[in-house]
């Protein structure tokens, strides 16, 4: 099983990819190569897309089981895709300035920490979007929450300087084991290259064996 990878030769994978228990959205093309290991880590379906003719999917969406929240800039075209391959989901914009939804998102299948300078009318689309409870807060003093953690219904592995605050909020919020750790070597940004759920997990190519380690931990594959 291959575990550290790239994506697109990046190893920021979750700035251009984001995942959940079923789809794994990211900018196209992807090699055969990233494919394999996607669905063999993760078993999901692959969706190649971009928005607002962007690349940096994983910056521009957040999802999980229930359905999709997209960055206001994307394109009807590129909503319609989304809908036709994840049938059945909900796809929304998400209203307002602030709206990279991969950014300022933190979610799972039952809660979601978000940005806390989100509109009222943004907190009100992603809790109908993804069928969530919905809490404001930050990570490490971080408002893009959606960087600095990544959640999954098992776990959530956080930035390293998240206050015991921070960690017991999120501990509240998701239900599930928090942790702190890093990737890629020392980033703190979590979220920014790692994608996981239930099944699986797949983290930039630079990050340690001590690194895996955590995830593992963290994210209840040990």
């Amino acid at each position: 099983m291959v575990k550290r990878i790239t994506l697109g030769g990046s190893a920021v994978l979750g700035v251009f990819g984001t995942c959940t228990e079923d789809f794994l959205l990211t900018a196209p093309p992807t090699t055969d190569e990233e494919q394999l290991n996607f669905s063999q880590e993760l078993e999901v379906l692959t969706v190649p897309l971009l928005v607002g003719s962007s690349s940096v999917v994983g910056s521009l969406v957040a999802g999980n089981s229930n359905g999709f929240v997209v960055s206001g800039i994307a394109m009807r075209h590129e909503i319609a895709l989304l809908e036709a391959r994840a049938e059945g989901l909900n796809v929304r914009k998400l209203p307002g300035r602030i709206n990279a939804a991969g950014n300022v998102i933190l979610t799972n299948d039952t809660a979601a920490l978000i940005h806390p300078g989100l509109i009222a009318r943004a907190e009100r689309v992603i809790s109908e979007t993804l069928g969530v409870d919905v809490q404001r807060g930050t990570v490490a003093s971080l408002k893009t929450v959606g960087m600095a953690a990544c959640a999954t219904n098992k776990g959530v592995l956080a930035h390293p300087k998240a206050t015991e605050g921070e960690l017991s909020e999120m501990d509240e919020t998701f239900g599930v084991p928090v942790n702190i750790g890093t990737v890629n070597y020392g980033s703190p940004l979590v979220g920014s290259a790692l994608l996981a759920n239930t099944k699986g997990y797949v983290v930039g190519h630079e990050s340690t064996g001590i690194e895996l380690g955590r995830i593992e931990d963290s994210l209840g594959f040990l």
